[in-house]
């Protein structure tokens, strides 16, 4: 059992100017609705501890704020890295649906993206909430490079890589406090 906490092959993917700002401590939340290619056609969280697999076809500058939206280096469609690299991992901590624009849009100080991308999530699919997932991320102590595979590609949130990646000696990206005192705020805002 030790083994398998010191180790992981469940990965969420997520646009790599995301996984930025979650390693650089900027946010700890994202908000999903899911892929297109989701079990039942709705999200689902299917393991609380994940590699972060940075994607880059679809990310939108559009959709986010001015100083994220800079990062963004578009790529053409179907285009993916021969080799992706993973630097980070995260324990979700908190999965919370909410369906109250006015709810989310008190939630836009805490996350990368801007008012568009929040009123396209809650329209697509308006008999669904949007989760929003606090995450406690972790730098992994090296990189880890793995070979792109057609398996991994597509819209969907989760996917197993091949082999697993080692976690110990990961360090957080924010103190336990700061991250407890972010989840707190983020918690009176959706009221629970």
């Amino acid at each position: 059992m030790l083994m398998e906490l010191n180790q992981t092959v469940h990965t969420l993917k997520e646009w790599a100017v995301a996984i930025q700002a979650l390693e650089a401590g900027k946010t700890i939340m994202l908000l999903r609705k899911g892929g297109i290619a989701e079990k039942q056609g709705r999200f689902q969280v299917t393991h609380q501890r994940v590699l972060l697999y940075p994607t880059y076809e679809h990310q939108q500058p559009l959709l986010l704020k001015t100083e994220y939206a800079n990062l963004v280096h578009p790529v053409p469609s179907g285009w993916h890295p021969e080799t992706v690299q993973i630097t980070s991992w995260a324990e979700i901590t908190d999965i919370l649906p909410v369906s109250e624009q006015s709810v989310v849009s008190r939630l836009l100080p805490f996350h990368i993206w801007n008012e568009n991308f929040i009123s396209d999530r809650l329209k697509w699919k308006p008999q669904q909430p949007l989760f929003i997932l606090l995450l406690r991320t972790y730098q992994l102590p090296q990189i880890q490079e793995i070979p792109y595979r057609s398996q991994y590609g597509g819209c969907k949130s989760w996917i197993d890589i091949e082999s697993p990646v080692q976690l110990q000696g990961s360090q957080p990206v924010m103190s336990d406090l700061h991250y407890l005192e972010i989840v707190k705020d983020i918690r009176a805002i959706i009221g629970d």
